[in-house]
């Protein structure tokens, strides 16, 4: 699952933080093996298969010094707040109180969905303020992973941290910035590879740096979006998901829809395979272009949203039979799941720029996934119908 806000991505948060996302716990999780599978090939030629042909360097990677803001500490109880007494009023309680409800609707609905699994919770808190409540069911009926994060952390960011989080230019340089972030993240993977994987993120964002310091002024803003990566298209569906999306938009600006949607193309985007990671939804962030009251209401608007988007859909697709060759296609897919959130996502760089619990960065990834030398679908089959949508973004609506 970037940000997501999450000390500890999406992002996806990430994923969600971009993706910020805010630390969380989760328990731990692997990416699995999978037997070697091949799909046949075509003699046909086309933009597609150009586009695999001219992908062939893997991209240079060098991993970012870590720096530890604070370790989170395990709590027996779930507070009433993890905010300071003397910030009752402010939009930062409003926003915990958004966040929690929605982790409490969210789960419940998918309890009810599978009916076998159950989320595990798991409270924390961090030395410098804040804490946070994870909760992940895993090797359910219908979810193979699925975790639903609230963080509501503050204290002080390093440069490098605030640089993620913000998107910030190189020149900035920044010192140490005073910060708070709060933020719900989750990312759910059913097991049927024609129900898809879902992300979802809303965070809210201030730094507090002197006026005079450069690079970091005291301001706030808004983050988030929900998006939708099947491994298979169902028209019908993307359709509904996107409509969900747009009606949540149009309440508050007519533009909103259309920029976010555009948005969300360009930021779930894996620059070394020139395709996006699903087919999109709406994203947005660094949003503080308008009344605080307003993004307030629309971050909450869009979090309602994501159980009517997403839930009718699993229900259609969770009892779909399948075979060996679509759970291995759906593996695959997973595997760029992979990829963006550790190469890309903003939220993944911030947790593991601050030091974050490495079960809480990366409880956005699937419980498996596969990687295949050199795999192209047969040019127009259902499989190949996904990645040409991945790398051509259509209008749904």
């Amino acid at each position: 699952m970037i940000p997501n806000v999450s000390t500890s991505a999406s992002s996806s948060f990430a994923p969600l933080i971009p993706s910020i996302s805010i630390p969380t716990h989760a328990p731990s999780l692997s990416v699995g093996k999978a037997n070697s599978l091949s799909f046949p090939s075509s003699p046909k030629t086309s933009r597609l298969s150009q586009h695999f042909s001219s992908l062939r360097s893997p991209l240079p990677m060098r991993p970012p010094a870590a720096v530890s803001i604070e370790k989170e500490t395990m709590e027996a109880e779930r507070p009433d707040t993890f905010l300071r007494e003397s910030e009752s009023g402010e939009v930062r309680v409003r926003f915990e109180k958004m966040i929690r409800d929605a982790q409490d609707s969210v789960c419940q609905a998918l309890e009810a969905v599978d009916k076998v699994g159950k989320f595990k919770e798991d409270v924390w808190s961090r030395p410098g303020g804040g804490g946070g409540i994870s909760r992940v069911l895993q090797n359910g009926a219908v979810f193979e992973k699925a975790g639903v994060n609230v963080s509501v952390v503050y204290g002080v960011m390093p440069p490098e941290a605030y640089r993620a989080a913000r998107s910030a230019s190189p020149d900035q340089k920044p010192g140490p910035i005073p910060f708070f972030a709060a933020g719900i993240s989750s990312v759910l993977h059913p097991k049927n590879p024609f129900a898809p994987t879902v992300h979802f993120n809303y965070r809210y964002f201030e730094t507090d740096a002197p006026k005079d310091a450069p690079g970091a002024p005291r301001q706030w803003w808004f983050g988030g979006g929900t998006d939708l990566t099947p491994a298979y298209i169902f028209e019908d569906d993307v359709k509904h998901f996107h409509s969900v999306q747009k009606k949540a938009c149009d309440k508050f600006d007519l533009t909103f829809y259309p920029r976010f949607k555009q948005w969300c193309d360009d930021y779930f985007y894996i620059k070394h395979r020139g395709e996006r990671r699903g087919l999109g939804g709406i994203f947005f962030d660094d949003l503080n272009d308008y009344d605080q009251e307003m993004l307030l209401a629309f971050a909450t608007e869009c979090a309602n949203s994501v159980i009517p988007a997403y839930v009718p859909i699993v229900e259609r697709r969770k009892d779909m039979p399948f075979n060996d060759q679509q759970k291995a296609w759906q593996q695959l897919r997973r595997g760029r799941y992979v990829e963006f959130n550790l190469v890309y996502d903003r939220g993944t760089t911030f947790g593991l720029k601050t030091g974050g619990r490495i079960e809480s960065i990366l409880v956005s990834l699937p419980l498996s996934a596969r990687w295949e030398y050199d795999h192209k679908p047969e040019e127009g089959s259902e499989e190949w119908k996904l990645l040409d949508a991945c790398i051509n973004p259509k209008e749904w609506l």
